[in-house]
């Protein structure tokens, strides 16, 4: 019987595992961690293999092209557009979220300043409003009275019953 001699490639190797690791359903990773993962996959493969390697790519820094500039997504006072897609936002908090961002990393990753809004000038504004219309943000205060007290809602009936019926 003859041997299969099978050329171990570390870096096959570790493609082929990271493939299989990201077909499986229940592996959920943004795009942005794959080829970390992928990285490290092949300093494995490479330390079980016994063979030195050098990094397959070394991620000192990602540099992160923005769709838009910092001056468009604040162009209009009814939405933000997006840096990561480019579509517009009310509100960027779920948007990044789903992106496994806060915003200070969004900020961070695309260098804006710390003041750099995640709502809409005319949302905020409106939230603001109807926030202020309920009554939120008021100090509890004296009520307001009248200088004679109500009658009970029964009191009152009975008296308008009797007064109907004379």
């Amino acid at each position: 019987m003859a041997e299969d001699t099978t050329d171990l490639n570390a870096v096959e190797l570790a493609t082929e595992l990271t493939i299989a690791w990201l077909g499986n359903p229940n592996t959920r990773s943004s795009a942005d961690d794959v080829p970390a993962f992928l990285g490290k996959m092949h300093e494995t493969v490479s330390a079980l293999l016994g063979t030195s390697s050098e990094p397959v790519a070394a991620e000192t820094a990602t540099e992160y092209t923005p769709a838009v500039t910092a001056r468009k997504s604040l162009a209009s006072k009814d939405h933000i557009i997006s840096m990561i897609d480019g579509k517009s936002y009310k509100t960027l908090r779920r948007h990044l979220a789903t992106h496994g961002m806060t915003p200070a990393e969004y900020r961070e990753r695309y260098g804006l300043k710390p003041d750099y809004p995640m709502v809409a000038e005319n949302y905020s504004e409106s939230r603001r409003a109807m926030a202020k219309k309920i009554g939120l943000g008021r100090k509890p205060g004296p009520r307001k009275t009248d200088s004679a007290p109500a009658q009970p809602a029964a009191r009152k009936r009975k008296t308008d019953i009797a007064a109907a019926a004379e």
